[in-house]
């Protein structure tokens, strides 16, 4: 079988952490999100610790040269033949000039998924999470989308440029998400 190095990307509460366990529960290859590293540094007592916390509580999104540094740092020591899951690398366009390039140097495969969901089921969404985690960053949903906006979306013209991206719809059930990525990833 082909190495497989799958990311996700899509708007904030899109599905991307979900679908990426699910994927990982059902292949068992490990998952690396951004979202997670930046909250575990964003709870260090440090200054970048500091800064993280200011920055993903005001709904912004990290330099792209410290979520790379994360990437590449995760990426390099990934053995060879190993499949890997990426959740919410790749959000601004030179993160994701950096996926493409780091990637094809070292001749590894991989794929975007593209989680699509309109910002009205975002909104529904990122209201139920709060409610449920109260993740503090699920209170600046109108910049969120705007940072994903501005950010975001210019890399996923990007992955289609490079003939990586797959589309998947986002609105339907976790099952039915699942079973598309499933299908799409041949797995």
């Amino acid at each position: 079988m082909e190495t497989k190095t799958i990311f996700f990307i899509g708007k904030p509460g899109c599905g991307k952490g979900d679908q990426a366990r699910f994927l990982s529960e059902a292949t068992g290859w490990p998952v690396f999100s951004s979202g997670s590293l930046f909250r575990a540094i964003a709870q260090e007592d440090t200054p970048v610790g500091k800064k993280v916390k200011e920055e993903n509580y005001a709904g912004i999104l990290q330099p792209h040269w410290f979520a790379m540094y994360l990437f590449l740092k995760t990426l390099f020591s990934i053995p060879e033949g190993s499949n890997v899951i990426f959740d919410g690398f790749s959000r601004k366009v030179p993160e994701a000039e950096l996926v493409i390039d780091a990637l094809k140097w070292l001749s590894r495969p991989f794929v975007v998924l593209h989680l699509r969901v309109s910002d009205e089921e975002i909104r529904r969404r990122l209201a139920l999470r709060k409610e449920n985690s109260g993740r503090a960053d699920d209170s600046f949903v109108g910049k969120r989308l705007e940072e994903y906006r501005t950010y975001t979306a210019p890399c996923i013209e990007l992955f289609r440029k490079a003939g990586v991206l797959i589309e998947i719809n986002g609105e339907q059930s976790r099952e039915a998400v699942a079973a598309d990525i499933g299908a799409a990833l041949k797995i």
